[in-house]
């Protein structure tokens, strides 16, 4: 599968499909680490700890967020979000076609429907949300056929450091008798 003028081996050395079968591949372990760091940051905020990052296959890295609803006071703000604006004003473009979300948590509804609007071709998630991911859990929004684009899904990189995370906070929250 060719991605506009980049293809596959640009995109992913050694074939889509070895990266596809194997959530242990190096290359998203990196990337999933630099997401967990925003998760990092958000434990740290007292937000749901919650990192998302988008690569695009020339430039790297071209955002990077974390959960800020509490702070921003704003129910779209979960990290997809935010980092998807943020990588769609680094390319210019609302259209991602080339790049790739590496996000902690499985995507919820709202954020498969921007993904899906955004035309992420990818995308890379830690921990599975029973109670709210859109990718496989709950919903396969992001692999709908009736929708007008669809994108790979790869599950389970660093899951149970992504998971491990939002334990430690919830337990956390439940023994200070917080929200």
């Amino acid at each position: 599968m060719a991605f506009g003028n980049i293809d596959d081996d640009f995109l992913f050395p050694g074939g889509p499909d070895l990266l596809a079968s194997d959530p242990r591949h190096p290359l998203h372990e990196y990337h999933m680490a630099q997401a967990l760091e925003q998760a990092e940051m958000a434990r740290d905020a007292d937000e749901v700890p919650v990192g998302a990052i988008v690569v695009h296959p020339r430039m790297g890295i071209i955002a990077s967020a974390r959960n800020q609803r509490e702070e921003l006071q704003d129910p779209t703000a979960h990290a997809e979000m935010i980092a998807i604006t943020q990588a769609a004003a680094a390319l210019g473009s609302w259209r991602l076609e080339h790049c790739m979300l590496y996000v902690t948590l499985e995507p919820c509804p709202m954020c498969a429907g921007a993904i899906v609007q955004a035309r992420l071709p990818w995308v890379i998630y830690g921990a599975a949300d029973a109670k709210a991911g859109a990718c496989h859990s709950l919903y396969s929004i992001t692999s709908d056929p009736r929708l007008n684009h669809r994108c790979r899904v790869i599950a389970g990189v660093l899951a149970e450091r992504c998971g491990g995370i939002l334990t430690e906070f919830f337990a956390a929250k439940r023994r200070s008798g917080k929200k």
